[in-house]
């Protein structure tokens, strides 16, 4: 999974770490190590245990800000497909993005609360515990940090917390969550361009503000609003659409009423590009398919006494749709279910064709009159569900 290191499962949660967290664990043990050696009677080896223990703590809380996210989108009805912990924090990947634009803020907000809430409890234990001062120290530490981490994710910009608040926000009121991505996305481009700026003066020496990791973390906020950014616009463009516009051209579609000699001589022979074909009645009604394959179990001989109709085989209806679905609809329906052919009828189940996500890709490209076809491709795939 991208080079990430699976650890186990949590709560039936895939978990997962990406190689750059023990990067982030080793610097966090050095910066926490520099915190402890003010108390000096540790001696030289105590400081870095606690630097390391006080590291271990913040991502154990960064893990429960992503089950705070998790549990409440579980409580939806919603699957999570895995979090991981990686350079700039942690993320929850979930099946699909939830049906309503208030239930989206609750599964938002539910992290920074969560680290909002070990806030409080690190300060209560600080505050009423005779904890030895080295300990009372770490939970100071861990303390500010989880409220430093709630307040950054609540930054109004995708792809932190607070974006996808803002994006629900929109959404309730503009009845539109492609206009929610796409506002919140922008947001988070002027905070990822405002600190890479930030970032660079401070790496220059012009100021003392900022630092070189507010020059990554802006840099990350930045790449990842643009690709939210992207996933908006493919999502409006694909709303406006319907399976009827893309849907293969020249579908294999061949009538019930045709013996198994003609429908080798004119769709079989010399066509390499179809092993399966839909299969109509003559008022064009979908009755089935036929795979190529089934003609090997009947003789040559009797090819030509022996409807089509004969070998028809029933089509799934999972894999049926209308063809006034919109293309957002079927493009998150394939990505979820790994679908990768559907077929599409009217709503008198005369059958229009065959859909796959290459057609859709290629119709896109058509429409906009781009021939870069990986790029529209990747950004159907970048199609939130989270």
């Amino acid at each position: 999974m991208n080079g990430n290191l699976r650890v186990g499962n949590l709560f039936g949660i895939p978990f997962y770490v990406n190689p750059s967290w023990f990067l982030v664990l080793a610097l966090g043990t050095l910066w926490f190590s520099e915190q402890f050696q003010i108390f000096s009677s540790l001696g030289a080896i105590a400081p870095w245990l606690l630097g390391f223990t006080t590291a271990l703590l913040l991502f154990a809380s960064v893990l429960a800000h992503e089950l705070g996210h998790s549990f409440v989108a579980m409580r939806q009805g919603i699957g999570v497909n895995s979090i991981t912990l990686f350079l700039f924090g942690g993320l929850a990947m979930l099946e699909k993005e939830a049906e309503k634009p208030l239930q989206a803020l609750w599964v938002a907000i539910a992290g920074p609360l969560v680290s909002v809430g070990l806030f409080a409890v690190f300060t209560l234990i600080r505050l009423a515990l005779p904890l030895p001062t080295p300990a009372a120290a770490m939970l100071y530490l861990l303390a500010s940090i989880n409220l430093v981490l709630a307040l950054f994710n609540m930054i109004p910009g995708m792809p932190l917390d607070g974006g996808n608040v803002l994006k629900a926000l929109v959404w309730k009121f503009t009845g539109n969550p492609n206009k929610g991505l796409l506002y919140a996305s922008r947001v988070g481009q002027v905070f990822g361009w405002l600190a890479i700026t930030v970032g660079l003066l401070a790496v220059l020496g012009i100021t003392q503000y900022g630092s070189f990791w507010t020059l990554l973390i802006g840099w990350f906020l930045l790449q990842n609003a643009g690709r939210s950014a992207q996933s908006a616009q493919v999502q409006e463009t694909l709303d406006g659409y319907t399976a009827r516009d893309a849907v293969i051209p020249n579908s294999p579609i061949v009538q019930a009423d045709l013996n198994l000699r003609e429908f080798a001589n004119n769709y079989v022979i010399g066509n390499q590009t179809w092993r399966q074909f839909l299969v109509t009645d003559a008022e064009g009604k979908l009755l089935g398919a036929i795979a190529v394959d089934r003609l090997r179990q009947i003789p040559t001989s009797v090819w030509p006494e022996t409807p089509i109709s004969q070998l028809v085989e029933p089509v799934d209806t999972d894999t049926i749709i209308n063809a006034d679905t919109s293309l957002l609809e079927i493009v998150k329906r394939i990505e979820q279910d790994k679908t990768p052919q559907l077929t599409v009828v009217d709503h008198e189940n005369i059958a229009v064709g065959l859909l796959e996500k290459a057609s859709i890709v290629r119709f896109l490209g058509q429409q906009a009159q781009s021939k870069d076809k990986e790029k529209l491709e990747e950004a159907v795939e970048v199609l939130p569900q989270s």
